[in-house]
């Protein structure tokens, strides 16, 4: 495993890292989800990402039991708060004062520690003012209950908002978790470089594009069974838009780049993304420990310009890059 600075900072995060999104409490049940976690300190990842509402709040009970008896010192443990949890009503959700305070609260006691490495805004508020976000967020910092502060899918003039904000107030904004990956690269044309110029880092998710740019589904065939294509609790929901015979037939292109590049696909897509020197950490899921393995072995590779130049001549115009998308993400209503 190799190490990245997060951000302006001096934390060190593993440049592979795992993460529970659609898998720990849903996907992967509690016993399955330990094996996978084990896998990863065993692959020498250290950096471990979830949130309150994946599960509604399950992924971090799991996630924290998995690393209960772990050195804390030697792990970074990162969540976020912004979607609705637990039984959803009218404060439990938002950045709002309230709903940071208590949920930073319930967030420490799932994961079995007094602090997080790092608190993230999940979206963008519109409904509350950033001051009272940001202040809040000062004031856990403070408090010792986190280290750091970043966000997710934020513009790039929210990122200059909120970087202001933080530095008045006397912390550190130093991440921002973006969709990233060599299908989607809809941050390359104006939040990296309000990051890298703010000193921000990018904690980037969905590398391997849902699975997708693993090469296992196949153009005109079925998913395979027990894939996140199938998974009935919600994994399907957010990979059904990728499975289209035209794209699929340009991944599967990818497999001889990959082989020359002696990687596995998966590994091809993590190693692409950590070709961007603003990327701090590619998370990587898994519900089996072979492909937590797989993912993690990709830390450190370095791929050739002609490599490089060979995928984006693959993809083509399949590549998504619109710098509008990222607005797209934050909901506009708390209640949307």
């Amino acid at each position: 495993m190799e190490f990245r600075y997060l951000g302006n900072s001096g934390l060190k995060i593993s440049e592979v890292s795992y993460g529970n999104w659609v898998t720990h409490g849903s996907q992967v049940e509690a016993d399955a989800a330990k094996v996978c976690v084990n896998a990863a300190l065993d692959a020498g990842i250290t950096t471990f990402d979830t949130a309150d509402v994946y599960a509604n709040t399950a992924a971090e009970k799991i996630l924290g039991d998995a690393l209960a008896g772990q050195r804390r010192e030697s792990l970074e443990i990162f969540t976020k708060v912004y979607f609705p949890t637990g039984p959803k009503g009218h404060n439990d959700t938002g950045l709002s004062r309230k709903h940071i305070m208590e949920s930073i609260n319930g967030s420490l006691s799932r994961l079995q520690t007094d602090y997080v490495d790092l608190y993230q805004c999940h979206r963008f508020d519109y409904e509350t003012p950033l001051e009272e976000t940001m202040q809040a967020f000062a004031d856990i910092v403070r408090q010792g209950k986190a280290l750091y502060i970043g966000v997710s899918e934020w513009t790039s003039d929210q990122l200059r908002r909120g970087h202001k904000l933080a530095t008045e107030l006397g912390f550190q904004l130093v991440s921002n978790q973006p969709q990233y990956s060599m299908l989607y690269r809809v941050i390359e044309g104006e939040v990296v470089p309000t990051s890298k110029e703010l000193g921000i880092s990018q904690v980037v998710f969905s590398p391997i594009a849902q699975g997708v740019l693993t090469g296992k589904y196949k153009p005109g065939q079925e998913p395979p069974a027990g894939s996140r294509a199938t998974d009935p609790n919600g994994g399907s929901d957010f990979i059904k838009r990728l499975l289209k015979d035209d794209l699929l037939e340009r991944i599967q292109k990818l497999a001889p780049v990959a082989a020359d590049e002696g990687l596995s696909m998966a590994q091809l897509a993590v190693a692409w993304v950590l070709t961007n020197d603003n990327v701090a950490t590619a998370i990587t899921g898994g519900s089996k420990p072979e492909q937590v393995t797989d993912n993690a072995a990709a830390a450190g590779k370095k791929l050739s310009p002609e490599t490089l130049s060979t995928i984006d001549e693959i993809l083509g115009d399949a590549v998504e890059s619109d710098p509008a998308r990222t607005a797209q993400t934050s909901p506009k209503s708390r209640l949307a």
